[in-house]
């Protein structure tokens, strides 16, 4: 079985709100000193493919190819797939819109999948940790004219296919399924990220990672770089939180308790 993650490059979306930068003017968040990671739901992607090839009888049985499409730093994506043992390695290069719309993303990675050919299962995170549009799993389905299947959390092997667990509002799924398909993934308990031992960082800086142009995949190159045209931001702002704080005083345990609680009432009638 041939498997394709596709991964994407992200800020880190763990810093706090207020060493964000927007830029006003292309309405996107500028990096600054901020690092740049793997999508978090994109690793989730990558173990539970690691696991299930375990699972089925390691890499003799399953092949893994790590994609994504992104500017030269997306290698660093790349570069920690193959530490964590992904087998091989794919890097559209993006030199045109720092964040192209999630369809303009998938004709790309549809076109890069078509390129690198022999696949039965394609596995994305379920949504990116910038943006959270959460669609691109289900365009790249669309693309490639194939079945979907959304927020799964496990696969396993069956003797006709796959097993596929997802998360639902009521619970969980279990589906039956035949490849070629495309999963998105979503976190739990059991597919946290492996973290890449030294040596195995140390090999994957000197395996080779296949480089395309747009050109070379045979898209709409002009389109991909304008950032394609499915929707636009019309706004972009950081939060901003105020905590507002009153000291109740009073003589007594009891008297603080009342003129608390008629603090209470008077911002709930404020409302």
């Amino acid at each position: 079985m041939n498997i394709i993650v596709c991964l994407k490059q992200i800020l880190d979306p763990e810093i706090p709100a207020r060493d964000f930068r927007i830029d006003s003017e292309k309405r996107e968040a500028v990096r600054g000193n901020t690092n740049l990671v793997t999508n978090i739901f994109c690793e989730n992607a990558l173990e539970t493919a690691l696991q299930l090839r375990e699972r089925s009888g390691g890499q003799s049985t399953m092949k893994i190819v790590a994609l994504t499409f992104a500017a030269e730093s997306g290698e660093d994506v790349l570069r920690k797939a193959l530490a964590m043992k992904a087998d091989e390695a794919v890097l559209v290069r993006n030199d045109g819109h720092q964040h192209p719309d999630p369809l303009a993303v998938a004709q790309v990675l549809a076109a890069a999948i078509r390129k690198i050919g022999a696949f039965d299962l394609i596995m994305v995170g379920r949504e990116s940790g910038d943006w959270g549009a959460g669609q691109t799993g289900g365009l790249i389905a669309e693309e490639l004219g194939l079945p979907s299947i959304s927020l799964a959390d496990q696969i396993e092997t069956s003797a006709d296919g796959l097993i596929v667990k997802r998360q639902t509002d009521n619970g969980w799924e279990k589906l039956n399924a035949k490849t070629p398909l495309v999963v998105t993934v979503t976190n739990n308990e059991f597919n946290v990220p492996r973290i890449p031992k030294t040596r195995d960082i140390m090999m994957s800086a000197r395996q080779p990672i296949t480089k395309w142009t747009l050109e070379e995949i045979g898209v709409n190159a002009a389109e991909i770089r304008a950032g394609g045209g499915y929707y636009q931001v019309v706004d972009l702002s950081i939060p901003i939180k105020d905590t507002i704080c009153e000291i109740v005083s009073g003589e007594t345990l009891e008297e603080k308790v009342d003129k608390l609680a008629q603090r209470i009432i008077e911002a709930t009638r404020a409302l």
